[in-house]
């Protein structure tokens, strides 16, 4: 069964990393096979999760056809990010990394220069923050 890791501080500033757990990667997965999507997601948990991250499974993130995929969101204040393209034996630990530098942020925002080199190129979606003024989107 798949399980949530809750964040250590529970202060509402905690960042979300959310993994497809059905991710079959456009390929075809036998029934009884575990899905490269529970691999990645059994992985990052694998790791020592630093304090603030929390890691959930989502039954799917509707990117079937770009690899596993995997959300940042964290709070009222920040941008979420959707990220594809994610392989479950090469990107764990970059996940993660990734997902500490989105905490350290105000906005969400990684500077360009910091961010993990597959967070550059595989960027599926950046949705504004709910605080942010409607007026203000099309800047």
């Amino acid at each position: 069964m798949t399980e949530l890791r809750k964040p250590k501080d529970l202060d509402g500033t905690a960042t979300q990393l959310l993994v497809c757990v059905k991710c079959q990667r456009g390929q075809g997965v036998l029934q009884d096979a575990r899905r490269p999507g529970q691999a990645l997601f059994d992985a990052i948990t694998g790791l020592d999760v630093p304090e603030g991250i929390s890691i959930a499974p989502v039954e799917c993130l509707q990117n079937c056809d770009h690899g596993c995929t995997v959300a940042l969101r964290g709070g009222d204040n920040k941008w979420t990010y959707v990220f594809a393209n994610v392989d479950e034996a090469d990107h764990p630990a970059m996940i993660l990394d990734g997902a500490v530098r989105y905490h350290a942020t105000p906005d969400g925002v990684i500077p360009w220069r910091e961010r993990p080199e597959h967070f550059k190129h595989n960027c599926v979606a950046r949705i504004p923050p709910m605080t942010q003024p409607l007026e203000t989107l099309n800047d």
